[in-house]
């Protein structure tokens, strides 16, 4: 039983990056798709485009710090915690950053049919961010009170 709480403890800590990257790569290429479409159907704004699809890239960076924030020695005694806040946490990156991806999508395509719409169309995905952000701060707090496992 030690043993499968060690290794759970182990996917916590790597979870929350990989999770968060797999949600970056999803959401980064549907909004990117987009950019690539819009490009093509406009003759400007294309810097726009490039920058709103990788808005969903900074995912991966919540999960990185939540990896290097959960990093410890791994014991019986902390593997559950380990493994519940990163993987949970993992799971709300992954979530919100393909729901962001999409979000971005809708953004390049309405601004590209109505371009002084572009600042507006922006704010629902910064929402969407801000769901990744509570869960980022959450687990970075949670993440103090595990014990050390010695």
């Amino acid at each position: 039983m030690n043993e499968l709480i060690i290794v759970l403890g182990w996917l916590g800590l790597y979870g929350s990056m990989a999770l968060g990257a797999i949600g970056s790569i999803v959401g980064c290429a549907l909004a990117g798709q987009a950019a690539i479409g819009a490009m093509l159907e406009t003759e400007s704004g294309y810097g726009r485009y490039i920058g709103v699809s990788v808005m969903p890239s900074s995912q991966v960076i919540y999960g990185i710090v939540i990896m290097f924030t959960l990093q410890r020695d791994i014991t019986a005694i902390n593997g559950a915690a380990i493994f519940a806040i990163g993987f949970l946490a993992g799971l709300v990156l992954l979530y919100s950053a393909i729901l962001q991806g999409k979000t971005c999508a809708s953004a390049i395509n309405a601004a590209k049919a109505k371009p002084e719409i572009f600042g507006l169309t922006i704010a629902p995905a910064a929402i969407v961010e801000g769901f990744a952000v509570f869960a980022f701060v959450f687990a970075l707090v949670i993440a103090g009170g595990i014990p050390s496992g010695i």
